[in-house]
Parts: structure tokens; C-alpha cells; sequence
């Protein structure tokens, strides 16, 4: 449910403006309020009074209005939301963000809001392949702009291909799984330097790991990477400079600081040790213990008569690699997932894998930490044991940044 949570809806000028009709009417069937803003081109397809009917509010439209500007000014406007939504992204507004132009009120609410923005392009299907088009969505994504769709479809100038529209449902989804996540952007300098964290490089590895069997067949295991991003964007609000090496997730990259995605563990260690030198180590990802030793380079098929031999090889221990390595950080923690005997794991892994501490957790499928938002760990030192209450991965996240920023500030 999205119940309290307010949304600004930037209409851009499509046929497929229609369908942020029925957005708002689904985000307000949740419990979310919209505002809605148009760009001038959006008013030939929409009214403003039908935008203003489902939504129950004002429409924005004018950059320049005396009416707005006194009432509430568009830097006001642009902040007071909890996620800035783009719905239709005509390949005009995703120009106009990626490189900064702010030409009326929408573009420039874009360029000055402090929240997160989720784009639902929908245009032609070669507006959409173009190499410019292409060039500002891989800009826009680097820059933490999350995206729902395109789908691929009919369009209404009867090509079919991507550039279609994402439902409204889908883009509800999508909405739903961005605010799980901090959406506030974080200004950079001054106001990051005032951090716990400030100047300190901070690598956080997350999620799961896909060890593939053939191109379609992988082993993995639950991990949503929660946690991990939660812990990153925590980092990120305490002024570090934060690497985030993220295994294959379904949650939107944090904004503000430098992801690395991967698959595999071999894929993962690469990428952590090419981000050392680090103040801080964080291994929370759940990397697969095993990998295929013989992976095909072709789908296994059914023959009938026997069943495919796989042969299991052991992963490298990024914890135990960095955790004793000769440029080791100042401090390293490690994560202990257990279904059974959690602290006393927990305990045999710190010395093993060389930690300054472990964050253990009961990960059996009754307690439904695995992919839920909730968590209950258990902070294992060479001191002693210290439990949390069960409270949210977000809440997790920032409690362990605040006590592994006294534990550094302890070794400088």
C-alpha cells in the first residue's frame, strides 16, 4: 500500500497521456496523493480538469504563474513529494533531464527536486532505438533516474515494437518498490561533509549470485539485496564514498553513489578488489558457496535416458580474501545467514573469515527475513553477543552505519 505517500506526476505530451489518468486513480485507490504537472504539449491529449478531478488537486502547468509561485513556489513544489514520477516520458523530457535543461515547469522541477525520479518513457519505436534516445537513458540510469518499461507493443501509429507504455499497473508496481528504498537524493559537498562518514570509502557488496548451469539454468538463492542497498544507502547519508557491488536484484540502485552490477562470485571478488583501497568493508551479500565446475555453453537437454551429471566447484571467500588480505581495511564485516545454531556460527566465522565483526541473522524460511523488509540480527565481536529487535532493513541499516562509525573512529 502507498498509503501517506505523496507523488508528483510530471504528464509529458503523448497519446499515451491517457493512461496517467488511471495511474492516478490506482495510486489514489492505495492511499497515495498525487499532483499532478503538465507540460504544454501534454494539454492536447489531457485536460487539466480531468488531471485536477482524480487527483483532487491543482494542476501545475506555467513556470511563470503568479498564482503558484505565491502559493507554493516550484522549488517548493518540486521537493514536497516522496518520489517524483514521469508518466508518459516523451524522449523530448528524458532529453531535457539528461543533460539539464530547464525550459518550463516540469524540466525545471526535474532539475531542482531532491527526491528520486521514475520515468515511464512511451514514445515511437525508433524515437526510442535512437542512438540519442539511447545515450540519454544510459546517462539517465547512471545518474539513479529508475525506470518503468517501455514494454514492447502496438503504437498508436500502427509500428509495433518497444517504446510502448507500461500499464498503469505496472507502473504502480514499480512506484511501490521505489519507495522501499530512501528516495532522497543527497546534496553533494557541504552537506554531505558534515557525516559521521565524511571521507571515508566504503565498499558494500549485496543480494545473491548467479552461478549459471548452461545460458537459461543458474544456481541462486534468496536474497533480495535489502539489506545490502539499505546498509549503502545509509553509508551514502553518513558522507562516505560509497562502492556498491550488487549481485542480480529487483530493487532500484540507490542514487548518489557508484554501483557495480555482477553475477556470479568470481564476477563479485573482480569487482571488490578493484574497488580497494577501502576504510570499510562490508560483505553482505549472499554469495553462493558453489559453482558448476563444468557449465555448459549450450541448454542441457532431456535425453531420456540419464540425468545430467553437474559437477560442483567452491567459490572464492571474498570475506576470508579481504578479510586477510596485506591492504586489508580498517574494519571488515561480515554477514552469517543461518537457519539453525545462528550466534554460535556466527562466532566460529569471525576468526575464520579474519572480521572485526559479524551481523548474524536467522534467515529459516518461519522467520521470513529472506526477502522481507523486516530483520532481527545479532552483532557477534571477540568482546561478546549484542541482539536488536526486530525492526526494518532500512532501520538496520542505519544502526549498523552508526556503530560502524564509532568502531572506526575507535582505530584512527
Amino acid at each position: 500500500m502507498l498509503t501517506g505517500k505523496r507523488i508528483l506526476l510530471v504528464i509529458g505530451g503523448g497519446i499515451a497521456a491517457y493512461k496517467a489518468l488511471d495511474l492516478i486513480r490506482r495510486l489514489r485507490e492505495r492511499g497515495a496523493s498525487v499532483r499532478g504537472v503538465m507540460t504544454g504539449a501534454a494539454a492536447h491529449f489531457v485536460t487539466p480538469l480531468s488531471v485536477a478531478s482524480l487527483s483532487g488537486q491543482g494542476v501545475h502547468q506555467e513556470l511563470f504563474s503568479l498564482t503558484d509561485e505565491a502559493e507554493m513556489g516550484h522549488i517548493e513544489l518540486s521537493r514536497d513529494a516522496d518520489l517524483v514520477v514521469v508518466a508518459p516520458a516523451t524522449a523530448n523530457l528524458l532529453a531535457k533531464m539528461a543533460n539539464g535543461i530547464a525550459d518550463d515547469l516540469a524540466s525545471t522541477l526535474l532539475l531542482a527536486t531532491d527526491k528520486k525520479a521514475l520515468v515511464a518513457p512511451a514514445m515511437n519505436l525508433r524515437m526510442w532505438l535512437h542512438p540519442a534516445t539511447q545515450r540519454n537513458v544510459a546517462r539517465l540510469r547512471e545518474d539513479g533516474v529508475l525506470f518503468a518499461g517501455p514494454n514492447d507493443g502496438s503504437m498508436a501509429c500502427g509500428e509495433y515494437g518497444p517504446g510502448r507504455m507500461s500499464e498503469p499497473l505496472e507502473i504502480v508496481a514499480a512506484i511501490e518498490t521505489a519507495l522501499q528504498s530512501e528516495t532522497q537524493i543527497p546534496l553533494a559537498g557541504a552537506a554531505r561533509s558534515r557525516g559521521p562518514l565524511s571521507g571515508r570509502r566504503v565498499v558494500i557488496t549485496s543480494g545473491p549470485t548467479h552461478e549459471p548451469i548452461d545460458p537459461v539454468r543458474y544456481i541462486a538463492n534468496r536474497s533480495s539485496g535489502r539489506q545490502g542497498h539499505s546498509i549503502a544507502d545509509a553509508a551514502r547519508d553518513a558522507g562516505a564514498d560509497v562502492v556498491l557491488i550488487s549481485g542480480p536484484v529487483a530493487i532500484p540502485d540507490p542514487a548518489g553513489l557508484a554501483v557495480v552490477h555482477v553475477e556470479t562470485a568470481q564476477q563479485m571478488l573482480a569487482a571488490v578488489e578493484a574497488a580497494m583501497p577501502a576504510d570499510i568493508f562490508i560483505s553482505a551479500a549472499a554469495v553462493a558457496d558453489w559453482r558448476i565446475a563444468n557449465a555448459q555453453t549450450e541448454k542441457i537437454k532431456k535425453t531420456g535416458s540419464s540425468l545430467p551429471t553437474l559437477t560442483m566447484a567452491e567459490n572464492p571467500d571474498i570475506l576470508a580474501r579481504i578479510g586477510k588480505s596485506s591492504a586489508r581495511p580498517r574494519l571488515v564485516i561480515g554477514f552469517a545467514a543461518e537457519t539453525e545454531k545462528v550466534v554460535a556460527h556466527a562466532q566460529e566465522k569471525l576468526g575464520r573469515k579474519g572480521c572485526d565483526l559479524i551481523v548474524a541473522n536467522d534467515v529459516s524460511p518461519a522467520s521470513g527475513v529472506m526477502g522481507g523488509d523486516e530483520n532481527t540480527v545479532h552483532l557477534v565481536t571477540p568482546a561478546g553477543v549484542e541482539s536488536w529487535p526486530k525492526m526494518s532493513k532500512a532501520e538496520v541499516g542505519r544502526k549498523l552505519v552508526e556503530r560502524f562509525g564509532k568502531m572506526l573512529e575507535a582505530r584512527l
